[in-house]
């Protein structure tokens, strides 16, 4: 199955897109991520992709209160990203609800990864997403802010390595610009993520880029995450929704 996951990200408590990770280059598109949350779970959607950016940036969990309401205020999945840094981190998220966790900057870190395997056990394949962002090629941290030097594939290698189930990459250069996904870098990605999932991020700007996607399902790809082209009105969610053949009453049944 394909899934498009609708994004909620967060930044002093509002939902807002950033263009590139500029955190000057925001937009906002709400005032209650709640209420966000739960018009996207009404209007179709099968997945959230909630991201603290300023808990990204900061590694403190800025917005925690919020996303711990929206866990509570939504039946479907959400998967918790943003400032995710330590393995107490991610156990505290599985145990308020998230169905997954995305941990970036940390799961560079052969060390970090083993002591995720064994202290979360059978949650660590199905509970953790290991989130590649890359600039350029090159893999990017702190919340886009430091340059690790690591290649893509590089990175991508380590964490199929490392048994990790499933990866989220984002082009950074392409995020929050609706100029389409970057197909040749997912590929790239794809041929080099083995066993692993793959989760695209980044770009999405219209329904003929969700059409270029699916059949990359064959491939490894899982899903993308999906933002400002909703937010804007560029995409509509039904459309996204039975393109990539993923709507809640299939789901469902």
């Amino acid at each position: 199955m394909f899934t498009v996951f609708v994004a909620i990200d967060l930044s002093g408590g509002r939902v807002v897109r950033l263009t590139r990770g500029d955190p000057k280059a925001a937009t906002v598109y709400g005032e209650d991520p709640v209420a966000t949350a739960r018009a996207w779970q009404e209007g179709g959607a099968t997945w959230l992709h909630v991201v603290d950016l300023d808990g990204a940036i900061t590694g403190d969990p800025s917005n925690a209160a919020v996303i711990s309401r929206v866990l509570g205020a939504v039946d479907i999945p959400v998967q918790v990203a943003g400032g995710i840094r330590s393995v107490d981190a991610v156990e505290r998220w599985l145990d308020a609800g998230a169905a997954r966790v995305c941990v970036g900057t940390r799961a560079v870190e052969e060390s970090f990864l083993a002591e995720a395997q064994a202290r979360l056990g059978p949650r660590f394949g199905e509970g953790v997403v290991a989130a590649v962002d890359a600039r350029g090629g090159t893999v990017q941290l702190a919340g886009w802010r430091e340059s690790s030097s690591l290649g893509t594939c590089e990175v991508v290698d380590r964490l199929c390595g490392a048994g990790v189930a499933r990866i989220l990459f984002t082009d950074i250069g392409r995020d929050g610009t609706l100029q389409g996904p970057n197909l040749p870098a997912i590929e790239e990605v794809l041929d080099a993520s083995g066993s692993m999932g793959v989760i695209a991020s980044g770009g999405v700007s219209r329904l003929a880029d969700i059409e270029a996607l699916v059949p990359l399902a064959g491939r490894g790809l899982e899903g993308v995450v999906v933002g400002k082209a909703l937010y804007s009105g560029a995409l509509r969610l039904g459309d996204a929704l039975e393109a990539a053949g993923a709507s809640r009453s299939r789901t469902a049944s």
